[in-house]
Formats: structure tokens, sequence, C-alpha cells
């Protein structure tokens, strides 16, 4: 006679910017890679959509691959991404304390951990890597050595985060869905949890139950 597998962990679903990190990374990482020349050409060229944003008109999912596209277009990704690696290790002492002690508090307790996020992959990848988590995000296309400027997946905010975690995580295989966000982009995430957690709204951390594996 087999006994039913037992359901022994939870899955925790981080975003980044806002939640566990405590600045807009994106915009960060484009002051840091890009020349101010070039920052300053290229953003005259996304002035209006730049201002309609401000303005809450525009929409971020739809202002970030114009802005991705107009700054990175052609770049070097030999160059780039060695630029990023070393944002990355800067990037680590801009984390959320409470909201780092409590992904390591998930890792600890076995739980399988994954950041969430509409931020690119090249400096994502290199978090996760330190962080020792899962990455589901915005993925960047390159060609020849090049980034195109264009993304290899939809921008990965809204409805996209709920879309990219099913197709990889099968929720009835945890005993508990924990997720961290800290805006309406991340409620259609927030919404597949057993134990949601909005910054800025949600005075408590959740409790991060222990299950263990029977034998």
């Amino acid at each position: 006679m087999h006994t039913k597998s037992q359901k022994y962990k939870n899955l925790a679903l981080f975003d980044f910017d806002g939640t566990l990190c405590s600045k807009d990374s994106f915009t960060g990482f484009i002051f840091y890679a890009l020349s101010k020349r070039h920052i300053i050409k290229q953003g005259l060229k996304t002035l209006p959509w730049i201002q309609a944003f401000y303005l809450k008109v525009y929409p971020a999912h739809a202002m970030r691959p114009k802005l991705f596209n107009a700054m990175f277009k052609d770049a070097s990704t030999t160059e780039i991404l060695a630029l990023a690696q070393r944002y990355a290790a800067d990037l680590m002492h801009d984390l959320n304390p409470q909201l780092l002690l409590q992904l390591k508090q998930h890792q600890f307790n076995g739980d399988d951990v994954v950041v969430v996020s509409a931020s690119v992959d090249i400096y994502l990848q290199y978090i996760c890597q330190q962080l020792n988590v899962g990455l589901i995000c915005t993925e960047t296309e390159i060609e020849s050595q090049q980034f195109t400027g264009q993304y290899s997946t939809p921008d990965c905010s809204r409805e996209q985060k709920q879309i990219r975690i099913l197709e990889q995580y099968d929720l009835k295989n945890y005993a508990a869905i924990y997720a961290y966000g800290n805006s309406d982009e991340d409620e259609a995430m927030l919404s597949l949890a057993t134990h949601p957690y909005m910054v800025g709204v949600d005075q408590t951390l959740p409790e991060i139950m222990a299950y263990k594996k029977l034998a």
C-alpha cells in the first residue's frame, strides 16, 4: 500500500522593486550603466511617454518597454552584463531588512522562494544567484552579443505575474502560498496566495508555518 505524498513546504513569492528592494532598481541601473549624455539624448526621445507616465495617464507596463528600447538597443552584452554583476552586488545593500529576513526564514523553513518582478533579467539574475532563489521576470532579447532593445517575454507585471507563476509552479503541490508585493501591479500575484502581504497596507508580516515531511 502506498501512502499519499505529503505537502511539506510552502511557496514564497517576492516582488522586487518597492518590496524586497527599497528603490526603483531599473531606473537605478540606467544611471549606473549608461553615460549621462546617452541618457539625456535617448530620454528626449521618450519624453512624451515619461511625462504621461508621471501624470498617471500612461501605464508603467507600457512605459518600461519603451524606456528599455531607448536606453539599451544595440548595447554590448559583454559590457552591460559586466556592469550588471557589479550593480547587483551594490544593490544587495538596498534590500529591505525586514523583507530580506522574511525571505531567509522561508529558506530556513525549506520553502521554495521566487522573486517575481517586472524588472529585467540583466541584473536580477545576479541578485537571485546571490540570494539563492528562483526568478521570474521580464526577459530581454539578445542577438549577436547585443541587446536588441526588445523583450523576449511580455512585461512581467499584473496578470503576467500570475500567468508566469502558474506556468512554472503547480500550486497544489504546496502547503501554503505566501506572496509579498507593494502595488496594484502585484494584485494578481497576491490573489494566488493563502498568505498575501502588501507593503504599506498590511501591518504585520505573515507567520511562516513549518510543515514537516512525514516518513
